[in-house]
């Protein structure tokens, strides 16, 4: 079973689309019925996942490989790590709610609305799997199109207009993306005469400075409009607001994480030396702060409750593209754990605006106000929604937020310094929004007879708020999945920070004791033998990583890359 799991996960919503094309038109429950069955199954085959998963082994699993174009050099090669297995989990859930969530929403073109998103389904999960460049690519370009049609023809008034703007968007930095890892495919033919598309495989070329940098630059365009970061972000506001609720909540949980995982996966892995490149990484951290700062000042101002929560996703995307950018194991765990945050909080606010969005058939916020006394079940679960993504501690928005803010410091200070602010903003336009909508008295007489939540709408709410709690109480399970992969990523960009000493299993205890070691900007000593010792305090709910084994010399980092000796505890330094 364990040989082919992944390919039934990857599978399964394809073979419920080509089920779903025999039943009638005219059966409409019966579709959405099926749809549904085919959503929770797709989320059910990929639980044995995480129960079968090792987290205390490198490398990828539940690997399959089958030639697919010999003639090109192109598998069917897929497989996972920590990484991939929690966006994975991430997209079979939210894919299924998304899904239930449609229940009364869509009433025309209902088979082919269904149709759209089990294809969607499985392009996204492709992506996460694949270990094969070809095999990436196909699945890549082909969550473009079911995500076109569901914009374009069950969208809003501007639809046509959003719909071909992400379409030519993404597709520009698709296109560019496939002009680098034509480059790689052609370079590894140059020096071991063999055209192959395997990750693994190119993962061996040895390229010049300046080939990889353009190789970076190309792949940035990709992933970054994708992400999107900023000044690349423009298409997304139109694409979220014109969008059906369940669009908008797939886009924002699943499809948006695709470009970081590219980052993740290809950019920083294939090309070390331009990652490391102080002016590429200073562009790249710069540009992630604008628009943490940027999307929060623009949420500030929005009118339109979608249109807020849309640019609050700029703001937030800009954190975990900051933690990738600091180079270091707690920036680079913290973006992918603020990634499944992202995904679970605002899937959840745009699944708040759907419910009020059905009642009442607008977004204005100047239309509501005192909707805790009408929906008062609706409330909480906002509540709830907008303090995960203000980042409140026990929550999973802190989490996230926190490791990222310690790995940005211990690269740069000041990158910690200017992203703090984007939490504090973050919490003022969440706030005012939820004071706006939901506190005071009723405002608007069209108000007082708003249905509070159905039992299916609580259920499609309950799996995102368990979540929530749980990654916000309890994340080790999570860390402890990134430990190794996260790990291995640190590594391969920077050897020097494990001490030079590759293939070392890395580590990570919280709360031991030694005599001396290095202490990290976050306020930690980790020392020969014992991790991440104390010194400052933390959040209990917090475990602090410490990756990697420890340097010959026992330093101190200060902030940035550099290092300098760190005297025994109890000697001068």
């Amino acid at each position: 079973m364990d040989q082919h799991l992944l390919s039934i996960v990857l599978f399964t919503p394809l073979a419920g689309l080509a089920v779903l094309l025999f039943i009638p038109s005219k059966s409409k429950r019966l579709m959405r019925v099926w749809a549904n069955l085919v959503g929770f199954a797709g989320f059910l085959v990929s639980l044995p996942l995480v129960s079968r998963f090792r987290a205390d082994i490198s490398g990828f699993q539940f690997e399959e490989r089958a030639s697919w174009i010999p003639t090109l050099g192109a598998n069917y090669h897929i497989g996972i790590d920590g990484i991939s297995l929690l966006l994975l989990m991430l997209t079979t859930l939210v894919g299924f709610l998304a899904i239930l969530s449609s229940w009364n929403a869509v009433q025309d073109r209902v088979k082919e609305y269904y149709a759209m998103f089990l294809l969607l389904q499985t392009g996204m999960i492709g992506v996460f799997v694949s270990l094969d460049f070809f095999l990436f690519y196909v699945f890549w370009e082909l969550v473009l199109v079911p995500m076109y049609f569901i914009i374009g023809v069950w969208g809003g008034p501007r639809k046509l207009y959003a719909a071909i703007k992400f379409f030519l968007y993404t597709l520009a930095g698709s296109v560019l993306m496939l002009l680098g890892i034509l480059t790689l495919y052609f370079q590894h033919f140059r020096q071991f005469g063999t055209y192959t598309f395997e990750i693994a495989d190119l993962m061996k070329l040895q390229l010049p400075l300046g080939m990889e940098q353009w190789v970076f630059w190309a792949f940035f365009l990709g992933f970054a409009i994708k992400v999107p970061m900023f000044p690349f972000h423009t298409w997304l506001p139109d694409a979220h607001v014109e969008a059906p609720t369940a669009g908008s909540v797939i886009l924002a949980s699943v499809l948006l994480k695709m470009g970081t995982y590219g980052f993740l996966r290809f950019s920083l892995p294939l090309l070390p030396k331009a990652s490391m490149d102080q002016t590429i990484v200073q562009i790249l951290a710069v540009l992630s702060i604008v628009g943490i700062v940027y999307g929060a000042l623009v949420s500030l101002m929005q009118q339109d409750w979608k249109k807020l929560v849309a640019y609050s996703s700029v703001s937030h995307l800009g954190f975990c593209t900051l933690g990738i950018f600091s180079m270091n194991p707690n920036g680079i765990a913290g973006s992918v754990l603020q990634q499944v945050n992202h995904g679970i909080s605002t899937g959840m606010l745009f699944l708040v605006i759907g419910v009020i969005y059905e009642r009442r058939h607008t977004r204005e916020i100047s239309e509501y106000g005192g909707l805790a006394h009408v929906m008062p079940k609706f409330a909480v679960i906002f509540a709830i929604a907008m303090l995960s993504s203000a980042g409140l501690p026990l929550l999973n928005g802190f989490i996230g937020e926190f490791t990222i803010l310690q790995g940005a410091f211990e690269a740069n200070r000041m990158w910690a310094a200017f992203a703090v602010t984007g939490v504090i903003l973050s919490a003022a336009y969440l706030l005012w929004l939820y004071q706006r909508t939901m506190l005071g008295q009723v405002t608007n007489g069209k108000n007082l007879g708003l249905p509070d939540v159905s039992f299916r709408e609580i259920a499609v709410f309950a799996p995102l708020i368990a979540w929530a709690f749980w990654i916000g109480v309890y994340p080790k399970p999570y860390f402890d999945i990134l430990r190794k992969p996260v790990a291995e990523i640190v590594e391969r960009v920077r050897p020097e920070y494990f001490g030079g000493q590759a293939g070392y299993p890395p580590l990570l205890r919280v709360g031991a004791r030694g005599q001396g070691g290095v202490v990290l900007s976050s306020g930690f000593v980790s020392s020969p033998g014992s991790m991440a010792i104390p010194v400052l305090g933390r959040h209990p709910s917090v475990s602090v990583l410490a990756y990697g084994p420890e340097p010959p010399a026992p330093t101190r980092r200060s902030g940035g890359y550099p290092a300098r000796p760190l005297a025994p505890a109890g000697g001068a330094q």
